[in-house]
């Protein structure tokens, strides 16, 4: 007949001259102990760590010890979890023997392995950041792809800017007592209203630069010359 109590005791003594500073007796009967098990450091010095609270039952190690987290540090839940469903799996391959060594020796294992998960997060947090710093700075090189929409987009805010500059100024003009121009007059005066475009964006303190590549030779349009109705003059005078 099995002794329990006997192979109780000398488990207990055992334990204790194994973690002497991590071992505490809770109570004799029935024997309850905790045993404060502590990860390896990371490279970072960072640990995790549990307490766990194991409980004798009276034909303990023919049956399993009862045991439950008593404290934790670092841990998250789903580590807990895992931790609860290794020690059930531990206990039952090692039915009939004293076997709190073996499953405090488990969660040792598994807290390092937790430490290593942390480590290769953080590594892949870090990748993930610089791959995205990349990206970023490829799309800042790149810049902005011209299309037709953004371009005419872009054309109806420059020409709306146009306007608002061209009553700023024509009211400035009025203010100081100058007649009002005519639009030939302004032309006459500036030659070409594009340059008169220009030239309003510098007086209001701006810069334009036009990238001429956007815009098609006149070699390339389709003029039929040969039309007896075409005149390149009349073209010219159709602006005034």
């Amino acid at each position: 007949m099995t002794d329990y109590a006997e192979e109780q005791r000398n488990e207990l003594e055992a334990i204790e001259s194994i973690y002497p500073d991590s071992f505490t007796v809770l109570s004799e009967d029935p024997t309850s102990f905790t045993i404060t098990v502590t990860s390896d450091a990371g490279e970072n010095g960072e640990i995790v760590e549990t307490t766990i609270k194991f409980t004798y039952v009276a034909q303990y190690p023919d049956e399993p010890p009862l045991w439950e987290i008593y404290s934790q540090e670092n841990l998250e839940d789903q580590d807990t979890e895992e931790i609860l469903s290794l020690l059930k799996q531990q206990a039952e391959e090692n039915l009939g023997m004293v076997m709190i060594f073996t499953l405090v020796t488990a969660i040792q294992e598994k807290l390092n392995e937790i430490v290593d998960e942390m480590k290769n997060r953080r590594e892949e947090e870090k990748r993930q950041k610089e791959r995205e710093a990349e990206e970023a700075e490829k799309v800042a090189f790149q810049g902005t792809v011209v299309t037709i929409e953004n371009f005419l987009a872009w054309k109806a805010k420059f020409e709306q800017e146009m306007a608002e500059l061209r009553r700023k100024r024509l009211k400035e003009e009025e203010q100081s007592g100058k007649p009002k121009l005519t639009g030939k007059q302004l032309f006459e005066r500036d030659h070409n209203l594009d340059t008169s475009d220009i030239q309003f964006l510098e007086d209001a303190g701006n810069s334009v630069e036009v990238d001429e590549s956007l815009f098609q030779d006149i070699e390339d349009l389709d003029l039929d010359e040969d039309d007896p109705d075409f005149d390149p003059l009349e073209m010219g005078s159709d602006e005034d």
